[in-house]
């Protein structure tokens, strides 16, 4: 083999053997970086997840040690079940619109400039009665005397039996028990909430079971009761007469004063009643509207054909309790100065059950009573 040839054959190996070193470079470029894509890929997910949950649809998320369950609209807070030591009763607070509007009084909780400061135990929305055997669970509070409180039940929460998530609904199962001043058991409440979502809609379905334990329950006849509601300030009725506001920190002035600047709300009736009228009367449904700021909203508490007394009495007072009470027919006939109708005394054998249903609605807009016929029908057909 001549000199030529050898240079040549070196030369052919030094070539294969860069072209292999490149080859073997690239190769594991190409593998690094996709590894590097595959690991920021896992971490970005990873991080995603470290976030928290999908805060699409309707989240219903229990936190015990904190005494409440947060209910969240496509990551938005629409409300919360909390039972606070400073509350008598479990409830729900505070009540949003789908824009994020607060339509729940804050006081005595988180009290806001220019509310009205009555009533402390009105706190949210909440479900009990001022007369069960005699004993008022409807006025309890932590500003109530020892001795008012000898008069006086509390509904203790007890378990959270589920809770369920969903793209339009969520649904949050407890228990509760009705306890006399003696802290004995009186009740036991199941109670369903199921929370749903539409555009300008949040709609809120409470459920709710008592049964009677060791003894005969009487709802005796009594105006307070049973479903209630209390609204911000501006969805109150204009007040005829100085009532007692807060200040800019959330203090009770030190004088009454008569200011509807800020008061939008009225209420009409399923039966064409409107404003103080509806007061007292029953119907299947009544509606509250107004604004809250610069948004049109509308309340409605929708009743249902299986519930005792029904179509229920209105506890829809001005200064801004919304209630329901299908078990005082006496006494708002009475205070009504209408016909006398036969007192209503409900009564719960031993073991003996219960069960109400009712639809609330909060709607972001200014509705008509047709809407809300549409919707009460929906709830019964639904709902049974």
């Amino acid at each position: 083999m001549n000199r030529r040839n050898v240079r040549r054959r070196k030369h052919l190996r030094l070539l294969l053997v860069c072209a292999s070193g490149l080859l073997v470079s690239v190769v594991l470029y190409l593998f690094n970086s996709n590894l590097i894509g595959v690991s920021s890929h896992g971490q970005s997910k990873r991080s995603q997840l470290a976030k928290g949950r999908d805060d699409s649809g309707v989240n219903v998320v229990p936190n015990e040690a904190g005494r409440r369950v947060d209910v969240t609209i496509e990551g938005q807070p629409i409300t919360s079940y909390i039972w606070p030591e400073s509350l008598m009763k479990p409830v729900l607070y505070p009540l949003r619109t789908a824009k994020g509007t607060i339509i729940t009084r804050g006081f005595p909780l988180e009290p806001r400039a220019g509310e009205s400061v009555d009533h402390p135990h009105q706190v949210g929305l909440w479900f009990n009665y001022g007369d069960v055997n005699g004993i008022d669970f409807w006025n309890n509070s932590t500003v109530r005397t020892a001795a008012e409180k000898t008069h006086m039940g509390q509904i203790a929460h007890r378990r959270i039996v589920s809770t369920k998530n969903g793209k339009s609904s969520g649904e949050l199962q407890v228990e509760m028990d009705w306890l006399m001043p003696d802290n004995s058991p009186i009740l036991h409440e199941s109670t369903r909430f199921v929370f749903r979502s539409a555009p300008n809609l949040r709609a809120i379905d409470r459920i709710t079971t008592l049964t009677a334990l060791g003894r005969q329950v009487v709802f005796n006849d009594s105006k307070e009761g049973l479903l209630g509601l209390r609204v911000t300030r501006e969805l109150e009725q204009p007040a005829k007469e100085p009532i007692l506001l807060t200040d800019a920190n959330g203090q009770p002035m030190k004088q009454p004063v008569l200011d509807n600047s800020i008061v939008t709300g009225q209420y009409r009736s399923s039966e064409g009643l409107i404003g103080d009228d509806v007061w007292g009367t029953r119907g299947r449904w009544t509606m509250l509207t107004g604004k809250v700021a610069a948004e049109s909203v509308t309340l409605a508490i929708l009743d249902h054909p299986q519930n005792v007394g029904f179509p229920t009495y209105w506890m829809a007072r001005g200064y801004g309790l919304f209630a329901a009470n299908p078990l005082g027919q006496k006494a708002y006939s009475t205070e009504k100065k209408e016909a006398k109708v036969r007192e209503l005394k409900f009564t719960l054998q031993p073991q003996q059950s219960v069960t109400f249903r009712y639809r609330i609605l909060i709607l972001s807009q200014a509705a008509i009573p047709a809407q809300i016929e549409n919707q009460y029908r929906d709830f019964t057909s639904e709902t049974k």
